[in-house]
């Protein structure tokens, strides 16, 4: 009976060791796979390790995008913010990074998707998000010239900047500008008039007409120190006009425009009264703006009581106050000697017709025995009056 009790207890113990080994074998084979990593292959075939930084929902801004795979291969990558813009970048040739071009924005929300493979060929998905901390402080760009324009062969691509820039040599890297026929030139800092820090780029010597330029200054996510964050791209494209010229001789009281070399006009004019405060500046100086008729105010460039009067066809030459433009009450003077107050004078016919054959752009290269001065970089346009050499050290990144 005994023998009988333990054979039956022997079948039941083989029998459910015959069930069990196939249920754990089965249990082993349809395990679920992490989310969106696909299905595994070969035996050790694991999903593929994904890292993105940054990380977290107050992550630092201004850095670039990196995610990296472990045990495979990224095959693509993709970061889109809330607005569905796209951070780009590339895989690299071995699979194992992506680093997007550009850096993530101040207070911005980002999704990344990983397409991975892995060692055994098996497709994934990892997908992963952060969003960068927001900025207490923005800088912003002023520039010039505007896009779409003709402007004369001796206008720069001028950034005047609303708060200080410290990280100049960083900024500077963001700001491309290409052209239809590759002309080089260089970036120089400045301080503008108006006290504030800007950047200027100009060829090494005047465009050349019918160059086709464009500024592409990609400045969102750039830290421009204790200034603040740039949190925008500025882009502008501009064509170069005719190779015009305006020669001022201050000494025979003319001024000449020369297109395309040939002399098309040549006026009388009264520059700025000799041995004061109101004498002209010399140098090159760029047309700035066509303002037309304006009031001009003598105590606004610290010449006390001097004049107070609408002035026509007025073209703004400095930040200081210096113009060409019409000046009647001054005709006695065209052409024999300079007793205006520091711009230069013609008649009311000569300054309507000039008026209409210049633009801004074009170069006044004034020359005289007795003047203020050469025009300074930061007064209106005036790096020209630097040799290319010492303008290309102004540069950050020489």
């Amino acid at each position: 009976m005994a023998r009988t009790v333990r054979a039956r207890a022997l079948v039941r113990t083989a029998v459910a060791a015959a069930l069990l080994g196939p249920l754990a074998a089965c249990s082993a084979d349809s395990a679920p796979a992490a989310p969106d990593a696909g299905k595994g292959g070969k035996d050790g075939d694991r999903p593929v390790a994904v890292t993105v930084t940054p990380t977290g929902r107050q992550a630092a801004a201004g850095e670039r995008v990196k995610v990296t795979a472990a045990g495979g291969r990224l095959t693509s990558v993709t970061v889109t913010d809330a607005e569905g813009r796209r951070l780009a970048g590339e895989v690299a040739r071995d699979g194992r990074t992506w680093i997007s071009d550009r850096k993530a924005v101040p207070g911005t929300a980002y999704e990344v998707t990983a397409a991975t493979r892995t060692r055994g060929g098996t497709a994934g998905t990892t997908r992963a998000s952060f969003t960068t901390s927001p900025v207490d402080k923005v800088n912003k760009v002023d520039w010039r010239p505007g896009t779409g324009t003709t402007v004369g062969i001796a206008q720069p691509i001028s950034l005047v900047f609303d708060n200080p820039v410290e990280n100049r040599a960083e900024v500077e890297k963001q700001l491309k500008v290409t052209t239809s026929n590759g002309t080089e030139g260089s970036w120089g800092w400045i301080r503008d008039w108006s006290g504030r820090d800007r950047v200027d780029w100009r060829p090494e010597t005047y465009w050349k007409p019918g160059t086709k330029v464009t500024l592409n200054a990609e400045l969102n996510g750039t830290d421009s120190g204790t200034g603040g964050w740039f949190v925008r791209d500025y882009t502008s494209t501009f064509t170069i006009g005719a190779r015009q010229v305006v020669e001022v001789d201050l000494d025979s009281h003319r001024l000449t425009l020369v297109r395309d070399g040939r002399t098309v006009r040549r006026i009388p004019v009264s520059g700025g009264t000799p041995g004061g405060d109101k004498r002209s500046w010399r140098g090159t100086a760029v047309l700035m703006a066509k303002e037309g008729t304006i009031n001009m105010n003598s105590e606004t460039v610290g010449l006390g009581d001097a004049y107070d009067k609408m002035v026509d066809y007025s073209m703004r030459l400095t930040w200081s106050g210096m113009y060409a433009h019409a000046a009647p009450w001054n005709a006695r003077y065209f052409g024999n000697a300079n007793r205006s107050s520091g711009c230069i004078g013609m008649s009311d016919a000569d300054a309507a017709w000039f008026y209409g054959q210049v633009r801004p752009g074009d170069p006044f290269e004034i020359t005289g025995k007795d003047t203020k001065g050469v025009v300074e970089p930061g007064n209106g346009f005036g790096a020209w009056n630097l040799s290319w050499a010492e303008w290309q050290r102004r540069s950050a990144l020489r």
